[in-house]
């Protein structure tokens, strides 16, 4: 007569593997996105600051920021590539836009789109003397750029 044993998990065992893969699943997720929301703000950080080198050498070569020699408004002039974030063309995270533009001043905001509308930033500004900003309070700016 030989006896039959069987092996196995029984429903304790297996109870207990899905509630910790349940609580590694919520610590790391949420990391995990705000990762990815950190590494496309600083993506839109470096665009913003290539828009606002470009608007720099409008300045130089028209002696104003608002429009150049002919009287054309600058805004679209501005080159297509650098209105977005990120420039490869593949899902938009941030929009770009130039605002109160004046003969001497100009501001871009870098405003989150989709999924990066849940970054805790908000909104990123720059303006013509270089000061960063953000459109959330309770942050500093280093935590921000």
């Amino acid at each position: 007569m030989s006896k039959n044993k069987q092996a196995g998990l029984s429903l304790i065992e297996l109870l207990t593997v899905v509630v910790i893969i349940g609580i590694l699943g919520s610590i790391v997720i949420p990391s995990y996105q705000d990762s990815v929301r950190k590494a496309r703000r600083a993506d839109s950080q470096a665009v913003v600051l290539e828009l606002a080198q470009w608007m720099e050498r409008f300045y130089t070569e028209n002696g104003r920021y608002d429009q150049d020699r002919d009287g054309n408004a600058v805004g679209p002039q501005i080159p297509a590539i650098l209105q977005t974030s990120p420039k490869d063309g593949s899902v938009q995270h941030y929009a770009l836009v130039v605002d109160n533009i004046t003969q001497r001043t100009f501001t871009i905001n870098a405003n989150p789109v989709g999924n990066q509308t849940g970054d805790k930033c908000g909104s990123l500004t720059f303006d013509q003397a270089g000061t960063k900003g953000m459109s959330v309070t309770g942050l500093t700016v280093a935590q921000c750029w």
